[in-house]
């Protein structure tokens, strides 16, 4: 029974020590470019305007003239350009 006991306390030890090993240090930023990184705003990446069909245009247009927003939007734009 100690045996066991034992056996399953080491099995234990040996399958948490790598739960615990330490990585390696990164290197911290110069203070120049941390200085710089704070005072420039980040830029956003421009996306490129999306195509949008004729179909696609009029039935917004249809949706708009009708108020829709939100999930009611989304569904009726869905119908509208199957149609």
């Amino acid at each position: 029974m100690l045996v066991k006991i034992a056996a399953a306390a080491a099995a234990i030890v040996l399958m948490t020590s790598s739960a615990f090993a330490q990585t390696a240090a990164t290197a911290p930023a110069p203070k120049a470019d941390v200085a710089k990184a704070s005072k420039a705003p980040a830029a956003k990446p421009s996306k490129a305007p999306v195509a949008r069909t004729a179909k696609s245009l009029d039935c917004s247009k249809q949706a708009d003239a009708k108020g829709l927003h939100g999930k009611p939007r989304k569904s009726f734009m869905s119908h509208c350009k199957k149609a």
